[in-house]
């Protein structure tokens, strides 16, 4: 008899977020009277084909117990890295033992808490018998610029066709994503991002469009706008 895949979700949340120019990492900081952290992994920890959660803190993370999943039966703890990569790597090694090579592993930010479970959904249905994974991802719509060397003006407007903005969750094999870290980090090649990784192995991740409102914590002004997206989601009153 075939074993089913399990999935497992992975959340690298040892970020201080510099850019939002606070004492408190942006995922601890408070939206709609829950810190962003616990939004982010509400529909996870529900969810019942998700058979457990790594959290990856930063080592003098002084805000986590403070959460509502802190204790949580599906939630375990990892040491998180000086970069994302080395996060999400330390994160993988925290399910030897309990997860195969071939099982899933959806990746994703801390501070990304307006994820829509629709979303969720779709990027596992289509994914499940994919060869590579893939991940959740936006079209880009705007006109997009490069800019010179200094940053200050235009180098040129670059052509958007086929752009896409990268979202998480990102949903790839436990098993080919370590090795992808793994080569990555060999190479000192701090990616950015799962997909990036794999792409060094040459495999093409697919992309699945998702919804914008799943946006990123990155500044002061993104609060208010996810306290709008929750609301019109009906997940917060």
């Amino acid at each position: 008899m075939t074993v089913q895949p399990k999935l497992w979700a992975i959340v690298p949340a040892a970020g201080v977020g510099r850019r939002m120019g606070g004492v408190i990492p942006k995922q601890y900081l408070e939206l709609a009277g829950r810190a962003v952290i616990e939004h982010s992994l509400d529909l996870f920890a529900n969810h019942p084909r998700i058979s457990g959660i790594v959290v990856a803190l930063g080592p003098q993370d002084d805000y986590w117990n403070t959460t509502a999943y802190a204790a949580h039966p599906k939630v375990t703890r990892a040491v998180g890295g000086a970069e994302r990569c080395h996060s999400v790597l330390n994160a993988l090694a925290a399910l030897t033992g309990r997860a195969d090579e071939r099982d899933w592993v959806l990746v994703h930010d801390a501070a990304r808490p307006c994820l829509r479970l629709e979303d969720l959904d779709r990027l596992i249905e289509r994914l499940l018998e994919d060869a590579v994974g893939g991940l959740l991802a936006i079209p880009v719509r705007d006109t997009m610029k490069r800019a010179n060397g200094g940053g200050k003006r235009i180098e040129r407007t670059v052509d958007r066709t086929g752009l896409w903005h990268a979202y998480t969750p990102q949903m790839f094999r436990l098993g080919l994503l370590r090795h992808a870290l793994e080569d990555a980090l060999a190479a000192n090649d701090l990616v950015t991002d799962d997909a990036s990784a794999i792409e060094r192995l040459g495999h093409a991740p697919r992309l699945i469009e998702g919804h914008a409102d799943n946006i990123k914590i990155t500044r002061a002004e993104d609060l208010p706008l996810a306290q709008f997206y929750l609301q019109q989601q009906r997940r917060i009153g």
